[in-house]
């Protein structure tokens, strides 16, 4: 596999079938980023007991069904390592072995660690596991070498915390040993929710990438409009309606007539989702066409993890006997 700009890491927790959400805000960055850079993806499912560490029955499932997700999207095993990070063993020793060398306090001051504490209710979440999060996740960075990590603009301090962790080790034992990894905004189209929230599976009001055709119709029949259009003819503004945010991804040829119809009271909110619900249809169709294809032969998801496997521990190991012998372990 040849290397354009680098080496890179990215991963998702496997919490269920993923949404339009993750398809607009990662997955399509993930693909055209597999033509630029030597990507290894990785499906972090450790990182899912950092919150869900009572409740692991489907977890198994979801990793398959998100490695689905993924290549029904467009990452192709050709071009990109897929892999289960609890495959890798060396993600557990480097976690542990930087864990030795990293401040209390800088796992402390990790923005979203206080925020999660606040969001997620109902949990016990005094964990060193919880805590730990942004550490194994800069272990998985690192043990790969990774020059640059795609992210969302909320996880872009976590990589600044991969940057010192790498920073430290590196003084500590005075050889280069990691790389300091750029970050990678990912550009970000807005999916709203169902109800105009962000799309979140917390919210109940997400719609599934793995959608069948014919059930987008009533999923767009639920999306909230412009609440001041009371009759057909009204006047309204699409910049508050989520289905024009929806048109604006789908269908990007009829967006301005849209617009404007919509403005003039020109077409009513039921003709508008029966339009976009067309060219939705039309847009998701053949990744559920693949979707179909793989679950049909659930061995080619086996055999994709394991050859993933295979040449991420490859790369794991080379880099663990540098580690061990810079910190004389």
């Amino acid at each position: 596999m040849q290397s354009k700009k680098g080496t890179i890491l990215s991963g998702m927790r496997p919490t269920g079938k993923l949404h339009l959400g993750n398809l607009f805000g990662a997955l399509e960055n993930w693909v055209k980023l597999q033509d630029e850079y030597r990507c290894f993806f990785c499906v972090v499912d450790w990182h899912a007991l950092t919150t869900a560490y009572e409740d692991t029955e489907d977890i198994r499932d979801n990793v398959k069904e998100m490695v689905i997700d993924w290549l029904s999207c467009g990452i192709d095993p050709e071009k990109s390592v897929i892999f289960k990070q609890s495959d890798v063993k060396e993600h557990a020793e480097l976690h542990l072995l930087l864990s030795m060398i990293t401040p209390l306090s800088w796992l402390e001051r990790v923005p979203t660690y206080k925020e999660q504490l606040k969001q997620i209710e109902g949990r016990n979440l005094a964990t060193y596991g919880f805590l730990g999060y942004p550490l194994l996740q800069a272990a998985d960075i690192l043990l790969y070498k990774a020059d640059a990590v795609p992210v969302g603009e909320d996880q872009a301090p976590h990589i600044e915390f991969t940057r010192e962790v790498a920073r430290r080790a590196n003084y500590l034992y005075k050889k280069p040993i990691f790389p300091e990894p750029a970050t990678i905004l990912n550009e970000y189209k807005v999916v709203p929710g169902l109800d105009n929230r962000k799309m979140s599976k917390s919210y109940d009001n997400i719609i599934e990438i793995s959608i069948p055709p014919e059930k987008i119709s009533g999923k767009v029949r639920m999306m909230v409009t412009d609440p001041g259009r009371i009759r057909k003819n009204d006047p309204g503004n699409p910049q508050i309606c989520s289905i024009y945010a929806f048109h604006r991804i789908f269908n990007t040829a009829g967006l301005s007539g849209i617009e404007e119809s919509c403005r003039a009271g020109a077409i009513g909110c039921v003709e508008c989702k029966k339009d976009l619900s067309g060219w939705m249809q039309n847009f998701l169709a053949p990744v559920y066409d693949r979707r179909r294809e793989l679950e049909n032969n659930p061995r080619v998801i086996d055999e994709i993890l394991e050859e993933g496997r295979e040449k991420a521990v490859k790369v794991a190991r080379k880099t663990m006997e540098e580690v061990r012998q810079a910190m004389g372990v």
